[in-house]
Formats: structure tokens, sequence, C-alpha cells
């Protein structure tokens, strides 16, 4: 009995660790240069630094988001998987919207943006009806986080 839940267990994680690797590879060979219209709001510099898909952000390094946005953050790792998937924030807040990978990203949040590799955005979470969920998608997966936005 215990050896059939080894191996069960040892399946599992076989498919778990399979599915990540061969997401991730098949993402990576699906990108072109012309998936990404780079937005240009920062001077130029896709980079570093950020810029909110309404209104320009006043941050000028990653250090600095981090720092500011460390209770209102989103990060996605290399498969897409946001932490915290779930979240709630008041309206007209700003969050970050953290890439750690090491691909560039497109990613839905209320508007659709680029983020390049281990690159951020700022986004304003702005509603006029309240409460509202915002799902966020980044390429392919849909709804890796949900936010709910409360007066």
């Amino acid at each position: 009995m215990v050896l059939l839940v080894v191996v069960l267990a040892l399946v599992a994680y076989a498919f778990w660790t399979f599915d990540d690797n061969f997401t991730s590879t098949l993402n990576e060979n699906n990108r072109t240069a012309n998936n990404f219209a780079w937005d240009t709001n920062t001077n130029g510099n896709t980079n570093t630094g950020s810029v909110n898909a309404n209104t320009p952000a006043a941050v000028s390094s990653y250090a600095e988001a981090l720092s500011r946005y460390r209770n209102a953050r989103i990060q996605l790792n290399e498969n897409c998987r946001a932490s915290p998937s779930s979240i709630s924030y008041k309206n007209n807040s700003s969050i970050m919207i953290d890439n750690r990978a090491g691909v560039a990203r497109r990613i839905r949040v209320g508007s659709i943006f680029d983020i390049p590799a281990y690159g951020f955005k700022i986004v304003q979470l702005s509603s006029a009806e309240l409460p509202a969920t915002w799902y966020v998608d980044c390429d392919t997966y849909q709804n890796v986080a949900t936010i709910l936005i409360q007066k």
C-alpha cells in the first residue's frame, strides 16, 4: 500500500514537472519579434522603469518600485503563475505587475500591454462600478490572478 502511494506521488510529480517545462518551452519557441509592440512611454527605455497602463508612473527603478509597491504587487514567474493569485485593492489604487521571467510577457489587466523580461508595469485599478472583479491574463494563460476592486 505504501509503495502504491509513493509510486502515485512520483507519477503526479513527473506530470506536473513535465507540464511546466513543456509549456515554458512551447511559449519561448513560439515567440517572434513581432509578438510584442513595446511601450515607448518610458522615453524609449523598455528595460527599466515602468509605465502605468493609463498614466505615467513616477518610479525610476525596480528597487524603488519594490519598495513603493511592496504591499501592492502581483509577481508572475517563468510559467505565468501569479503570486498572489487572488487579492483585493481599493478603487483607484496603483499596483505593480512584476515579470520575473527571462522572456517578455503580454499582460492583460483591464488593458493589454507588454512587459519586458524582468520588467514591470504600474497599473491603476479604476472601475466605475464597484465592487469589480478583474482577471489577469499572462500571454496565452487566462485568469492567472483575480483582483477584487472595492470602495
